[in-house]
């Protein structure tokens, strides 16, 4: 074997190629066994599978005499000698990583692992780099030369997605039950340095299996502010699927008004279940607040607002404006509603501001509105305001008409 020049192959390349004892072949390489050893795992077996009936093989490094990419040469007498099966635990570099998620922590991005890039240094062989790049997915449905066209163009203008090996790290075997599987790999250390926000996206991406298995790895306090982050669906699977004591060690974690946000979601006696494990007077404030949760946004709405129709003028609202906010609850928005009383948008006083006196409201107002139903729970609005950091959000009824207003500081108020 050639153990002066490094050689570099392709996952995808090598599985299929033929295995040879003794000059006959006796199989296809099915798969590569990789070993932790440093900072690039090792590649310490082959996986070898053979005709039906036959059991396949397992060959070590130091049982393989040639291998150029092309064939397999295993230095044995018969096939007996390496007869074998991967170990449960043992990393499996095509069924457990090709077509796998993988967290890039360089971007704090899930990927997808299309190949992975090996590189033969000095008689042994290295995994690199996991290819996440669309020139690496054509080539495994058989479309190796726009492959090729686009991985051209790639190197051309600096548009490959590959990540760097370092930035990969099996997740350890005590947090998963993926059968084997390394549906997900992460570098641990790196978890701490992501956003709450941007790791609340990474786990709206994931498996419910995967999702679990790294908000698991997180500290406590990461964890609690990433568990407010990511939308109610996710909220639920996680506070549902975690172990109880945890559940309400986060919960204690929060405030009530936090707190009462995420189990909200829940059936009462996991609610029950989890605030049995904290401060009696903490669960009584938290159960508080999410039997008002439940109620109806309307019973908690101001009527007084800003209301004009489409065709006032910018100069109306200025000239007009002390009047018409002297007996409004909400004055940082203007709602433009026709003869009806539907709601038509939503001008920011700042936007009036800004535009030219002539202007009318229909010309500058947003109509694309984010609105709550009357019959809506609190719940419901604590979750927009959370969403889009509104001031107040208008309420309509089941023809979209106004029938109030709900500001901020008001849900706030009912929080605490």
């Amino acid at each position: 074997m050639n153990t002066q020049l490094e050689q570099t192959f392709l996952l995808s390349t090598l599985i299929g190629k033929p295995a040879f004892i003794a000059g006959k072949k006796v199989g296809k390489i099915s798969d590569l066994i990789a070993v932790e050893s440093g900072k690039l795992p090792e590649v310490g077996s082959f996986v070898v599978s053979r005709p039906f009936g036959h059991k396949a093989l397992l060959v070590p490094w130091d049982k393989v005499s040639d291998f150029d990419g092309r064939r397999l040469t295993i230095e044995a007498t018969s096939p007996a000698e390496v007869e074998g099966e991967p170990e449960p635990a043992q990393i499996c570099l095509k069924d457990h990583l090709l077509d796998k998620k993988v967290l890039d922590c360089d971007d704090d991005e899930v990927e997808v692992v299309y190949d992975i890039k090996l590189a033969l240094r000095a008689g042994r062989l290295y995994a690199t780099e996991v290819d996440c790049s669309r020139s690496a997915f054509l080539r495994r449905i058989g479309l190796g030369r726009i492959a090729d066209l686009i991985g051209g163009l790639a190197d051309r203008i600096r548009t490959d997605n590959t990540i760097p090996w370092t930035y990969v790290q099996r997740l350890p075997d005590t947090l998963t039950s993926f059968k084997g599987d390394l549906k997900l790999t992460v570098l641990k250390e790196k978890l701490p340095e992501i956003h709450p926000v941007d790791l609340a996206d990474i786990l709206e991406e994931l498996a419910p299996a995967e999702r679990l298995a790294i908000f698991n790895e997180l500290p406590m306090e990461q964890a609690s502010d990433t568990l407010e982050e990511v939308e109610p669906r996710v909220q639920r699977e996680l506070i549902s699927a975690l172990d109880k004591k945890r559940a309400a060690a986060l919960v204690n974690d929060m405030t009530p008004a936090q707190a009462a946000d995420i189990l909200a979601v829940l059936p009462s006696s996991e609610v029950d279940e989890i605030l049995a494990d904290i401060d009696a007077e903490d669960a009584e404030k938290i159960r508080h607040i999410i039997e008002r949760h439940d109620e109806e946004i309307i019973h908690f709405s101001s009527s007084h607002a800003i209301e004009l129709p489409p065709s006032a003028t910018v100069g109306r609202v200025i000239g007009d404006f002390r009047n018409l906010a002297r007996n409004a609850d909400v004055v940082m928005y203007i709602y433009v509603l026709d003869e009806s009383r539907k709601l038509l948008g939503v001008v920011d006083i700042k936007e009036v501001l800004q535009a030219e006196l002539d202007q009318k409201l229909e010309e500058i107002m947003s109509s694309n509105v984010v609105w709550l139903n009357a019959k809506d729970p609190v719940k419901e609005a604590s979750r927009l305001f959370k969403r889009y950091s509104f001031r107040a959000i208008p309420i309509v009824d089941d023809d979209e008409r106004l029938v109030g207003v709900i500001p901020y500081r008001d849900i706030v108020n009912l929080s605490h």
